[in-house]
């Protein structure tokens, strides 16, 4: 029986959707003004886990996440590069779209653009107007008055503005009626950025609008789970909901909210506006987008989690004992046969997934497995059918993870031939019974920087770990 976190009851909730074998998601996409760094992917490769654990449950799932297009920090790298504003995001649209590719985050039913969405957003301006949630601000825009909605700050539990909230895209003007009222519609007739027409005159989009008209036209007024990073609850999220709720007067806007923890580096959240980040494609580049993805289903998706290369490394030999693992499985050729090896860990997978997705504790399973059956392999006591059970466990954990069997993209160590042939030679003395000479080799290997493993299907050489 699944349970999530529920950020808006502050309860773990056994999960029930609206309609009976559907899940409708919707998850707060990228602001294309650049490259992607990890702290996005942390958020992205989390959901991509969601979507496909409860398509792993037979659940038809319509995972839906918006891309904006369009936003003051757009317009602002637009005019420091020369481009304009939908050429720049364009680009970064496609770097994005391109990095989620690599790191196998393909779950994504519809990527909806702000852009292609106007009338829907003006239609919901228009509505807030009609029920007096909105006001206008002379040669300003359009604003929600968010004294009008008395469930405001339900989510975060706040409802006034801090400092710290700079990052959240805080709308400032000295004729706001309250200090977190926020623009629904922006006036401007600059020229350099698009506008639209609109019955208050031209104008674009306000941040929080563009996300509930994308899901209203998608998924109405309510659906089952709203997605998003932990700096999005407040203001954002806050918007959101008082936005849809207002005009629809049903409640909740989604019935389940989950947040990803904060990334930080040295205890600082990663962010653009701080220069601390490292893009998913500098991360790709030296390491490899499969131990990304391990990297961070090592932590819950709701804890904060700190990066850096050390970590990085650690995950990276973590990441090559599995790889060791199933290179011997697949190698075995063993005769005797056993009771079932997977049933117990694959039990405990499940458990873990089925508790908020914890995929920390769904891990300590697989290297639980792990640890019981290399004992065996060392004997050589896995059979044909022990191999194969093993492998469509591992198959199946693969189809959520994505890291197992996925080695593409993973950068391969071509052992040199001089390497290969030291390694005969070391065997042919070991199969001979002269150990002093295949240990003069072995050493011969380290200094190279090489080691050797011996194993029932023979020997096997990897580089030693800087």
């Amino acid at each position: 029986m699944l349970k999530i976190s529920n950020t808006l009851s502050r309860k773990k909730e056994v999960f029930k959707p609206q309609i009976e074998g559907k899940v409708s998601l919707f998850v707060c996409g990228p602001t294309v003004y650049d490259f992607s760094h990890v702290g996005h992917a942390r958020t992205y490769i989390a959901f991509d886990i969601v979507a496909k654990y409860l398509k792993a449950q037979g659940y038809d799932v319509f995972y839906l996440q918006n891309i904006t297009d369009l936003d003051d920090k757009i317009i602002q790298r637009a005019k420091e590069s020369g481009l304009a504003p939908l050429q720049l995001s364009t680009k970064f649209e496609e770097e994005y779209l391109k990095d989620m590719k690599a790191l196998g985050v393909d779950s994504v039913t519809k990527y909806a653009r702000a852009t292609d969405h106007i009338p829907e957003t003006i239609s919901q301006i228009e509505r807030l107007m009609e029920k007096g949630y909105a006001y206008e601000i002379q040669g300003d825009g359009i604003y929600y008055d968010i004294a009008k909605f008395t469930r405001y700050g339900k989510l975060s539990g706040r409802t006034s503005l801090l400092a710290e909230d700079a990052v959240s895209r805080i709308d400032e003007s000295i004729s706001k009626k309250n200090k977190g009222d926020f623009a629904l519609w922006k006036f401007s007739n600059e020229g350099f950025a698009p506008t639209w027409d609109s019955p208050w005159g031209k104008g674009r989009p306000g941040w929080h609008i563009e996300d509930t008209a994308i899901t209203e036209k998608y998924f109405g007024s309510q659906y089952d789970i709203h997605g998003g990073a932990q700096d999005l609850v407040f203001p954002h999220h806050e918007a959101e909901i008082s936005q849809m709720e207002a005009i629809s007067g049903k409640r909740p806007l989604a019935s389940y909210w989950m947040h990803t923890g904060f990334l930080t580096v040295h205890g600082e959240k990663m962010s653009k506006s701080l220069g601390n980040f490292v893009t998913i494609q500098d991360f790709i580049t030296t390491y490899s987008e499969r131990i990304l993805r391990f990297f961070f289903l090592k932590t819950h998706y709701r804890s904060p989690m700190d990066y850096s290369d050390a970590l990085v490394k650690q995950a990276q030999a973590e990441l090559e004992r599995i790889d060791e693992f199933v290179d011997r499985v697949k190698e075995s050729e063993g005769t005797a046969s056993s009771a079932s090896l997977v049933s117990p860990y694959a039990e405990k997978f499940e458990e873990a997934m089925e508790d908020d997705f914890n995929t920390p504790k769904a891990m300590a399973a697989i290297f639980e497995f792990i640890r019981k059956v290399n004992p065996l392999l060392e004997k050589n006591q896995i059979g044909s059918e022990e191999k194969e059970e093993i492998l469509s466990f591992l198959r199946k954990v693969d189809e959520l993870f994505g890291f197992i069997f996925w080695r593409t993209q993973t950068k391969v160590q071509v052992i040199p031939q001089d390497i290969e042939d030291l390694v005969s030679q070391r065997e042919s003395f070991r199969k001979e019974g002269r150990w002093d000479k295949a240990d003069e080799v072995r050493k011969q290997l380290e200094k190279e920087g090489w080691i050797t493993e011996d194993t029932p299907q023979g020997p096997r050489v990897k580089p030693q770990r800087k």
